[in-house]
């Protein structure tokens, strides 16, 4: 029986975001807007009960945050059905690529600290 690591595979910190962050968004024909539940410098997962697209479907995104507009192309990594999409960008201009860094600076000043150590151990 092999184990799974107990470290994240993901190299870059995701936030989640804040209830006001919703993102505009166009895949497989269809156009809809979603909030935004979790995003990083490389993707974003948004909420949507019922996605009808397949892993590598391309999508057009567009938000508008306090930062300003940010507009980027991405591809579809992961669909949790009944939940949302995983998306990864694969552009951002890079007029857009210093708004997402502002908005994830502001994010992670929201982070609460992290929590004290607790062992691993199941109680």
């Amino acid at each position: 029986m092999q184990t799974k690591p107990s470290y994240s595979r993901r190299a870059l910190s995701r936030f989640r975001a804040s209830e006001d962050i919703w993102v505009c968004w166009r895949c497989n024909g269809r156009e809809d807007v979603s909030r935004v539940l979790d995003i990083s410098i490389n993707g974003l997962f948004i909420q949507t009960p019922h996605p009808k697209m397949k892993e590598g479907m391309s999508a057009k995104l567009d938000f508008l945050v306090q930062e300003g507009s940010i507009k980027a192309d991405a591809v579809v990594r992961h669909i949790k059905g009944g939940s949302g999409l995983g998306l990864r960008f694969l552009a951002v201009p890079d007029e857009d690529r210093q708004r997402l860094k502002a908005l994830l600076r502001r994010l992670r000043s929201l982070t609460i600290a992290p929590q004290p150590f607790r062992s691993l151990e199941r109680e």
